[in-house]
């Protein structure tokens, strides 16, 4: 089984980094913090990989399926987060086939991102929130492809501003709309609500999946199998 990016993970490895500077890593330090503040808005001239479009089941947003589905599973994730993408890729889809689609369950999608924290250019948060503006155009799932699809790397540059507008170009979404919402930072206070409501829910990783309130597989990705049998026990 496979165990989630966690909090703690990330603190015992700053915490490590922080033990080895030295003064003549500051000094390198600084210069890398000058470049970092002007490359995000520049174009990575990277090519845009579009996935290939995906039949999902009927929603409203970040929830897919019928409301009144005797099960609801919540998903926590951080777009920056590598076993984010393993679920997506891996187990979403089965879930969203075999369960959601079934009448069994309905599926919503939190944004909890905290891979960011240490990072001056926020790209854990300037990811949720260009999510969030591309549902504005009813493109929510298709942006959510293509972030894990293009992801390269932690705090990287893969979501800096620059490559979120190119997403969405590649999208064909209204990009003069699209700006302004990543521009004015939108829906910063969404996205922070979200992750609050995940610190409440005792969310310490992600991906971190519920199933009617109740954690699955507490530090490890769950299984399709280990959702699909908790969504079972609670069928009538």
């Amino acid at each position: 089984m496979t165990k989630q990016m966690s909090k703690s993970q990330r603190r015992r490895a700053n915490n490590n980094r922080s033990r080895m500077l030295t003064i003549g890593a500051i000094v390198v330090g600084a210069l890398l913090i000058a470049v970092a503040l002007i490359l995000p808005n520049a174009k990575s001239g990277a090519e845009v990989v579009v996935p290939e479009a995906v039949t999902r089941p009927v929603g409203d947003g970040l929830m897919l399926g019928e409301i009144t589905a005797p099960a609801k599973i919540e998903v926590f994730e951080d777009f920056q987060c590598p076993a984010c993408v393993q679920f997506s890729e891996e187990i979403e889809s089965l879930v969203l086939e075999k369960l959601v689609a079934t009448g069994k369950a309905y599926y919503i999608f939190h944004n909890y991102p905290f891979l960011d924290t240490n990072s001056a250019a926020k790209e854990s948060r300037g990811a949720a929130n260009a999510s969030l503006c591309a549902n504005e155009q009813g493109k929510f799932w298709e942006y959510h492809d293509v972030l894990f699809a293009n992801w390269n790397g932690e705090n990287q540059g893969a979501f800096a501003p620059a490559r979120l507008m190119e997403f969405a170009t590649a999208l064909k979404l209204n990009t003069e709309d699209f700006q302004a919402c990543i521009d004015e930072d939108r829906y910063a206070a969404e996205v922070q609500a979200s992750f609050d409501l995940g610190v409440e829910m005792s969310v310490e990783g992600t991906p971190t999946v519920f199933v009617n309130g109740v954690i699955i597989t507490p530090g490890y990705i769950p299984s399709f199998e280990d959702i699909a049998a908790a969504v079972e026990a609670v069928q009538p």
